[in-house]
């Protein structure tokens, strides 16, 4: 494994919103459990005090992404005008948010609505994704910022399931600086294994989610780490890894709907915290 790799932990661990008390607590937190970079989801991006944020973010010596997933009435992926649209404008409000956070990642679900789907993608549909991606890439690449693509289950989106999907979609984009972004818990649902999709994206991979099969305590439910770790290490990666989790401990009303987060898979956020950070550190070490 490259050396270089930054371990990233997702904000929902440790709060459900970004008042200033929780973009406190949250950046604070995650500086003090060791990790280099904080995910910032932003389904809002308005609503984030990007002065404020940015300051603590330097305070605590941390980097920060940005994530997000549209919305039905702001989804690129239609094939209404008006909401794709909406999706656009959404789209640009997050990577001005992303800028002025000082940050150089904005990845998720930037291509479609963050929900289950009830027909398969059509061609008008994905010829409007390609188009935005396209034109949101390169406002990106003038402010230094990565673009994401987030593979994910069948039951959070329609267009991105598997890696494979996701390098024919960056193919036809044609932008250097979008990238794949690998999901542990999503390739548990969809790819064959945690080793080929690893190697087919070779230097298109930018972005590591690392979750457990029921996103709670890693190791503690079936993704085969191990294989994913070595296949990370053959590849050299060396792009940010990020460890998230979900747990009805913490509630954000709009994230925590979309990603069914029901159960209570933990209570304790800076022993989930401590717990995967250690775990990260032995997979990396044994790669």
């Amino acid at each position: 494994m490259c050396s270089v790799n930054q371990l990233g932990l997702h904000a929902a661990v440790w709060v459900g919103d970004w008042s200033a008390d929780s973009a406190r607590k949250a950046i604070e937190s995650t500086a003090r459990a060791g990790y280099d970079l904080i995910e910032i989801p932003i389904p809002d991006p308005a609503a984030i005090d990007t002065a404020r944020t940015a300051r603590l973010l330097a305070d605590n010596g941390l980097a920060a992404g940005c994530s997000l997933g549209l919305r039905w009435d702001a989804d690129i992926s239609s094939t209404d005008p008006d909401i794709v649209r909406g999706g656009r404008q959404l789209l640009a409000s997050a990577l001005d948010t992303t800028v002025r956070l000082g940050g150089d990642y904005l990845g998720g679900v930037l291509f479609s609505t963050l929900g289950k789907y009830p027909a398969p993608l059509t061609e008008l549909g994905r010829a409007n994704v390609v188009r935005e991606l396209a034109g949101l890439a390169g406002d990106a690449a003038d402010a230094g910022v990565t673009i994401g693509l987030e593979v994910v289950n069948r039951y959070e989106s329609n267009v991105l399931n598997t890696a494979e999907q996701a390098l024919e979609l960056i193919a036809d984009i044609g932008a250097d600086n979008v990238v794949v972004h690998l999901d542990s818990y999503h390739m548990n649902i969809e790819e064959a294994d945690f080793a080929t999709p690893v190697a087919s994206c070779g230097d298109r991979l930018g972005y590591v989610h690392i979750g457990e099969s029921h996103r709670g305590y890693l190791g503690t439910g079936t993704i085969d780490f191990g294989q994913l770790f070595g296949a990370l290490a053959a590849q050299g990666y060396g792009g940010p890894i990020t460890f998230e989790s979900f747990s009805s401990a913490v509630v954000h009303p709009e994230l925590s709907n979309n990603l069914a987060v029901w159960r209570n898979l933990w209570e304790d956020s800076a022993d989930l915290a401590a717990h995967a950070k250690a775990f990260l550190d032995r997979q990396l070490a044994a790669g």
